[in-house]
C-alpha cells in the first residue's frame, strides 16, 4: 500500500511579520513543510500589494506591525475571501470576525504548521484532530 500526501487546499501563504528572526524561521519551517511562501513582508503596504498581485490561500499575520496594524491586512484578505491566521502575543477581541484562528506567541514552529492544518480542517467543515497549544480556531473558519 502506498501512502501519499493528502491534497492541501491551503498551499500558498503570505507571511506578514516584522520581527526578522521570527519571519525567517516561519518562512523556513513552512517551506520545509511543503507550503509555498509567496512572500514574507514586514509592512502593511507590502502585504496589501502582494494580496493584490498574487494568489494567496492563507495570510499568516502578526497584529502589531512596524507601519500599522495586521488588522488592516486581515480586512483586505477577508474582503478577497482569503482566510487569516493571526500569530501574535496580543490578540484584540475585535479581530475575531476577521480571523480563521489565532496562535499565541511564543509558539513552537511545529505548532504553526499544526495551526494551519487546523484552519484548513475548519474551512473544510471538519473537526481538527488536534489543536496546538496556544491556538484557537474560530467559527469564521468554517
Amino acid at each position: 500500500m502506498l501512502f501519499g500526501r493528502k491534497k492541501r487546499n491551503i498551499e500558498r501563504l503570505l507571511v506578514v511579520e516584522d520581527e526578522p528572526l521570527v519571519a525567517f524561521e516561519n518562512e523556513h519551517v513552512l517551506s520545509d513543510a511543503g507550503y509555498v511562501v509567496v512572500a514574507t513582508v514586514d509592512r502593511v503596504a507590502d502585504a496589501l500589494s502582494v494580496l493584490g498581485e498574487d494568489q494567496v490561500d492563507l495570510v499568516v499575520v502578526d497584529v502589531n506591525l512596524a507601519d500599522g496594524s495586521g488588522l488592516d491586512v486581515a480586512r483586505a484578505a477577508r474582503g478577497q475571501g482569503v482566510p487569516v491566521l493571526f500569530v501574535t502575543g496580543a490578540f484584540p477581541p475585535e479581530a475575531t470576525p476577521l480571523a480563521a484562528g489565532v496562535l499565541a506567541k511564543p509558539y513552537a514552529q511545529r505548532d504553526l504548521v499544526g495551526a494551519i492544518d487546523a484552519v484548513e480542517a475548519g474551512i473544510a467543515g471538519k473537526t481538527p484532530r488536534r489543536l496546538p497549544p496556544g491556538f484557537q480556531l474560530f467559527q469564521s473558519a468554517a
